[in-house]
């Protein structure tokens, strides 16, 4: 669902007001926060999805790498995962056997335990998780802290709605569908553990609101804007070319709509440059505010972690526009 059909729903439900609920679905963040003790909170999320490639495994694994993020992005640790399946009637078994091979595969490298799930009968195949982990209470990270002078950092490039739009047109070459499904079966388990590291400021994860949609709450939670770069924006190869070609997703229309008065866009881009703004990611990279000083250690160490990440912008001060692109 787009967010502004979601914003419309949740603003007509009431605020939750438990003491200890941390952090809630009233921020528009990426998981729930709920306080244990003066120590220690528990994180939760879920997420799932119809198949965006063929192969089943690689589906159940980029399925549960996509909902895992939304712990990272807290600066949570995942510790147990549920199952939630929609399934055909019909379908072969094995099928789904591969797709929860893979979903259990991703949740064991994040170190967490397979405890269960749910099914049941649907008409079109469906997969995905709900995570619990935890969290120290001084550790968490939202999306609602970035400040001034902050650097942003994206730790994954951009394009795999576009992607595997084409790979789903049988459009996309061989080089393209392999890079696109194994750059979303990573974890953005090492992006956690660097950012926490260097003082970060707020994060989130960039998935299906796209780069534009998910840096927008952040400026909008924090009080501030966000003026990104267009030239610096890590992008798959080939990306522009799918684009061109005419592979959009459906939620990248919703985004459009979504943030119209929300972005100004200085520089003089191709239509294929704004698709990738606006595109609808799955699984994709953590968009981290760091303190300017945290800069160049944060980048020396992501480099010999073999991280690919990109600085991309920076937080400005509050303006007009949530988002600024140059």
């Amino acid at each position: 669902m787009g967010p502004k059909f979601l914003a419309d729903v949740l603003k007509g439900l009431p605020v939750e007001t438990n003491p200890n609920l941390l952090v809630g679905f009233n921020t528009a963040d990426d998981a729930g926060i709920f306080k244990i003790n003066d120590k220690l909170a528990l994180v939760q999320t879920v997420d799932f999805f119809p198949p965006i490639v063929d192969d089943p495994y690689i589906f159940g694994q980029i399925a549960a790498a996509n909902a895992l993020s939304d712990i990272y992005a807290m600066g949570g640790r995942p510790l147990t995962a549920l199952n939630i399946v929609g399934f055909p009637p019909g379908m072969p078994p094995y099928i789904l056997t591969e797709i929860l091979k893979g979903g259990a595969d991703k949740i064991h490298e994040a170190g967490a335990a397979l405890v269960g799930g749910h099914s049941i009968k649907d008409k079109e195949l469906k997969y995905g998780i709900s995570v619990t982990g935890i969290i120290d209470i001084d550790k968490i990270v939202t999306n609602s802290n970035a400040q001034i002078g902050d650097k942003l950092y994206l730790t994954k490039p951009l394009g795999t709605g576009i992607i595997t739009t084409a790979i789903k047109k049988n459009a996309a070459d061989i080089e393209s569908a392999e890079y696109v499904m194994n750059l979303m079966t990573q974890l953005n388990k090492t992006a956690c553990e660097l950012m926490l590291k260097h003082n970060v400021h707020s994060a989130t994860d960039v998935t299906g609101f796209g780069i534009l949609g998910h840096a927008y709450e952040m400026a909008s939670a924090s009080g501030v804007s966000i003026k990104l770069d267009f030239g610096k924006l890590p992008l798959i190869p080939k990306a522009l070319e799918y684009a061109e070609a005419g592979n959009l997703t459906g939620g990248a229309n919703a985004n459009i709509d979504y943030l119209k008065d929300k972005v100004q866009i200085l520089s003089d881009l191709k239509k294929a440059e704004l698709d990738i703004l606006y595109d609808a990611q799955t699984s994709g990279g953590l968009l981290i505010a760091l303190p300017p000083e945290s800069a160049e250690k944060f980048m020396a160490e992501a480099k010999s972690l073999g991280l690919t990440v990109s600085e991309i912008g920076e937080v400005v001060k509050k303006s007009e526009f949530g988002i600024v692109v140059g």
